[in-house]
């Protein structure tokens, strides 16, 4: 196949569109293409009023060959590269032992699927329950204040990324296209195929349900064995090597091999490790409010008269301003047509998140708008980081009532600073509901002198973001792991042979693709390893 790039069509165009302007950059006849597959669409909203679309086609020819020489030179014609994802190792014959991976989020589910399809089987420990479980209990706080502290938003099968946006584009560089793999396997699991080709793709929190649910059933018919409600309460480490976990329940199950997927809310876990002498540092990460918007404006001001085209779908938007006082304000986690949601895992404390589903229709667009932070910002002990969002968090609890309500505030008000009294014309999303107060002392107050220099400034590139009725709700303090557990060329800690730190937990990945890719670099670490040594897993 060749690979065809920067192919620019208009938004409404026909499929017999796409044909004509494949055949007339390779300059063929008709009967010479036997068919193509769309690898990437994005779209061209620089001009609002002439929005392209930008794809990335594999073509099939007749006399390939003879065609590619004819265009060489041509710089968006080349052979398609090999995605494909080859397994570097299988487990031996006859091993008995197995690792164990703790966490079920998309690292510790891409950790599991990898090392099962290579023949090692992990044992797979949550702390929480599996997902449909997990999202009543989730319910039980956004539609009755109360929370389950081991089954919630950031405990459970599937993650933190099960509420959310269900976003699977990121950032990071993919020489080995795990990226792919992770996106096809979403698609076994019901994904929608789309997901291969869009250039920002997200399934949602509902499908993400039974996605991962499938996932479970694939990973358990290789021979792995998930355990839910199965909490780690330590990792026995004798001279420096991992020899087992143990279990809240007592129960010890020996291994040598450990892959560390427990997300960054894992606070309790971050505290056993860092008193068992494994190497933790302090990392930077971003606090801030949820901002809502009626998404229709959003769409207007991205898309002008082609807002609303089922194409285009949700309008989004990413943000950055360098504050005069020296801190970057900036959109993360944006949630086209989706809802700000409750994510706390402690009691006594408030956190706030984003979540959409595949739809992307209800009314508000929010995203996060974060300051950031930095070790020198909370200065102590490596896990002084946690101690800092959880000042902020209680704060939160303490303004919204005590009751898991979050404090808002209209932003008019908040640049105005005065408190606010009654809602405007956007209705807040944030279950179970939201306080109107004064959110000054919500925040460290660099972090307010930002917010409040930054929206006027975000106003200038989407107009109306600094509306009057535009809601502020507090806080949102877990962007990012306040630690990073940190690992070697081998993915290994630095000071505990066998334990690998991965994901967002361990400070190497943000979000659900980032996450999964590395869960699979873990995974062939692990195998690689652990065969090098030709030596058992215990």
């Amino acid at each position: 196949m060749l690979r065809l790039t920067e192919l620019h069509l208009p938004l409404n165009h026909a499929e017999s569109d796409l044909t004509a302007a494949i055949l007339a950059r390779l300059k063929i006849g008709a009967d010479a293409l036997l068919g193509y597959t769309i690898f990437r669409r994005s779209f061209d909203a620089r001009k609002k009023h002439a929005i392209k679309v930008i794809y990335t086609l594999d073509v099939t020819l007749q006399d390939e060959a003879q065609i590619l020489e004819r265009l060489h030179g041509e710089p968006h014609v080349a052979i398609t590269p090999d995605t494909e994802y080859r397994f570097v190792a299988h487990a031996p014959s006859g091993l008995t032992s197995r690792p164990v991976v703790i966490g079920s989020g998309p690292c510790g589910l891409f950790a599991a699927l990898i090392l099962a399809q290579m023949g090692f089987r992990p044992i797979v420990l949550e702390r929480g329950k599996i997902v449909r479980e997990r999202t009543k209990d989730t319910f039980g706080l956004w539609r009755g204040r109360t929370l389950d502290p081991e089954s919630n938003v950031q405990f459970g099968e599937g993650g933190a990324g099960t509420f959310s946006d269900g976003k699977l584009h990121s950032q990071i560089k993919d020489p080995h296209h795990y990226g792919r793999k992770v996106l096809q396997e979403f698609v076994k699991a019901g994904a929608p195929p789309e997901i291969l080709y869009v250039s920002k793709p997200h399934i949602g929190t509902f499908r993400l349900v039974k996605v991962v649910e499938n996932m479970r059933a694939t990973i358990c018919a290789l021979g792995v064995e998930f355990r839910f409600q199965s909490k780690v309460a330590d990792i026995e480490i004798d001279q420096g090597q991992v020899r087992g976990v143990v279990l809240a329940s007592g129960e010890r199950i020996a291994t040598g091999q450990v892959v560390l997927a427990v997300g960054h809310s894992a606070r309790d876990t971050f505290q056993m490790l860092h008193a068992r002498g494994v190497y933790v540092e302090p990392k930077a990460f971003s606090i801030g409010f949820r901002i809502e918007h009626p998404q229709s404006m959003i769409d207007v001001c991205r898309y002008g008269p082609n807002a609303g085209n089922p194409m285009l779908g949700a309008a989004d938007y990413k943000l950055v301003h360098h504050a005069g006082n020296g801190r970057s304000v900036y959109s993360f986690c944006m949630c086209p047509g989706g809802t700000v949601v409750a994510a706390t895992s402690e009691p006594g404390r408030v956190v706030t998140n984003g979540m959409s589903q595949y739809s992307r229709n209800e009314r508000n667009a929010n995203s996060g708008i974060v300051v950031g932070i930095t070790p020198e910002d909370y200065p102590g002990s490596p896990l002084a980081g946690i101690d800092f969002q959880r000042r902020w968090e209680s704060r939160a609890f303490e303004l919204g009532g005590g009751n898991y309500d979050a404090p808002a505030q209209l932003v008019g008000d908040f640049l105005a600073h005065r408190p606010s009294t009654a809602l405007g014309s956007v209705i807040p999303s944030y279950q179970p509901g939201v306080h109107l107060c004064d959110l000054d002392s919500a925040l460290p107050q660099y972090a307010i002198e930002a917010i409040r220099e930054a929206l006027p400034a975000f106003d200038k590139q989407i107009k109306g973001f600094a509306m009057p009725d535009a809601v502020l709700t507090g806080v949102e303090t877990r962007t990012s792991s306040p630690i990073r557990i940190k690992r070697n060329a081998h993915y290994q800690s630095v000071n505990t042979q066998g334990l690998y730190p991965a994901g967002e937990g361990a400070g190497y990945a943000g979000g659900i693709l980032s996450a999964a890719v590395d869960g699979i670099k873990v995974a062939e670490a692990l195998a690689l390893n652990m065969l090098e040594k030709n030596q058992p897993l215990t």
